[in-house]
């Protein structure tokens, strides 16, 4: 895994405007990906973000980039919880909610569809999503939108728009750790 991927990928959590990421790395060796995440950890943390492998399956790993006390914050709000709590998570313990989304992820082949409750997505489009499937959706970006279709639409263009600006200046030789906000 590169820092190259996490920039592509986890902008704006890196910038502080997202919770978190996800994103599927080959994972040739498990031992180097171990190394990797550590590497990444140790520069990361003090930024107040983890990086975890949530799964590992024919050869790629699924990595989640978070900032933990946001994803606390975030599983606070009512509709979130109540979903989570009929899931068998309990929101007031936001690792232990990460931990049970592991196990879901073992479990499932697909995802489970509350995982978007941990990439930032508004509680009313991951409850959309859940009743409507794919149906009914006003737009699509980063998520499927079945509620506030403005926000999303502004939140969809300000990711991209850091997702660019965090590209451009790491090839102009920025480091991730120097791109990489605390928060």
């Amino acid at each position: 895994m590169s820092d190259e991927m996490m920039i592509r990928h986890c902008s704006p959590t890196l910038a502080g405007i997202k919770t978190g990421s996800l994103f599927t790395c080959p994972c040739r060796c498990r031992q180097r990906l171990t190394a990797e995440i550590c590497r990444l950890n140790r520069m990361l943390v003090p930024k107040g973000l983890r990086v975890l492998p949530l799964r590992i399956r024919q050869g790629r790993a699924l990595i989640y980039v978070y900032r933990p006390r946001v994803l606390a914050r975030d599983l606070q709000d009512s509709r979130a919880r109540d979903l989570l709590v009929s899931l068998g998570y309990v929101p007031e313990q936001a690792e232990q909610c990460v931990i049970h989304l592991i196990r879901r992820l073992a479990a499932q082949q697909d995802f489970p569809h509350e995982i978007g409750l941990f990439l930032s997505y508004p509680p009313e489009d991951v409850l959309g999503f859940i009743r409507h499937g794919a149906d009914r959706a006003k737009c699509v970006g980063c998520w499927k939108v079945y509620g506030d279709e403005e926000t999303a639409r502004t939140t969809f263009a300000r990711y991209q728009l850091c997702t660019r600006a965090y590209d451009l200046q790491w090839r102009q030789g920025s480091t991730l750790q120097g791109l990489t906000v605390a928060v």
